[in-house]
């Protein structure tokens, strides 16, 4: 024989329900009698009323003029909830949406249809709370930004896991060894006379005809920009060629260390 639960209850599938999109301060409102009465006594009422809905027509317009004739609902809860909570929220209808039904299951797995979704109700907070809401928002936004402090006991107390590990000491004298090259800056350089600069630059050239501006400052450990300043005095800097990104004496300089030469 089969187990009629696996079977889907249908009996209320064409009763009519609404489908209500509410904020959760309502929701936590709708819920609060159920969780009271369940945790009441057998005395208390089963059908405890939590929240009336106001129908308003105003008869004086004709359905025929414009869309502003249909119904006005509005919803007042009957919570005890105090402070800047609303009690009344207008709710607006709309009937344009997917065809729709609402089911339900038991803790015993028993599933049921519960009706099919007459209405759908947007709610927001009625133009006379509309400054409550506005603070109860404000104050909602304020304690999301405030970030809780969480304090962990520690077992261990006696300073294991603050002591530095052997992979960690290593890590460190690798990275101070990775550092050291950082010595060799301009602050530590000290200028020379300009006259005597010039004097081995010629000698350099003479060496070799192309120079890198790196390769300058490793031969005469001379502050970059006062290289530069020289450089752009006496060299011609190549911008393509085989010797590009090198200086090269000028042809007057050149001739000139050419001349001297025995």
């Amino acid at each position: 024989m089969e187990n009629k639960d696996n079977y889907l209850e249908t009996s209320k599938a064409e009763r009519s329900v609404w489908l209500m999109k509410c904020p959760g301060l309502v929701s936590r409102s709708l819920k609060a009698p159920q969780l009271s009465s369940s945790s009441s006594t057998s005395s208390a009422s089963p059908s405890q009323a939590v929240a009336k809905v106001i129908l308003s027509i105003d008869p004086r317009v004709s359905s025929d003029d414009n869309d502003s004739s249909s119904p006005q609902f509005t919803m007042e809860l009957v919570g005890t909830e105090t402070g800047d909570v609303p009690k009344r929220y207008s709710m607006d209808m709309t009937k344009d949406f997917v065809p729709m039904s609402v089911f339900s299951e038991t803790s015993q797995g028993k599933l049921a249809v519960e009706g099919k979704i007459l209405n759908k109700f947007d709610m927001r907070p009625h133009d006379e709370n509309i400054e409550n809401y506005g603070k109860l928002c404000r104050e909602r936004t304020n304690q999301s930004m405030n970030k809780s402090r969480q304090i962990q006991v520690i077992d261990n107390d006696n300073g294991t896991h603050m002591r530095p590990m052997p992979g960690m000491i290593i890590a460190a004298v690798f990275n101070e060894k990775k550092k050291a090259p950082a010595k060799t800056s301009d602050t530590k350089r000290t200028r020379r006379d300009r006259g005597e600069m010039e004097d081995i630059m010629f000698k350099l050239f003479e060496r070799q005809s192309n120079w890198t501006l790196r390769q300058l400052i490793q031969e005469t450990d001379q502050p970059e920009q006062f290289l530069k300043d020289i450089l752009k005095d006496l060299c011609i800097y190549n911008n393509k060629g085989t010797n590009q990104g090198s200086y090269e004496l000028k042809p007057e300089y050149k001739k000139a260390t050419d001349g001297t030469n025995p």
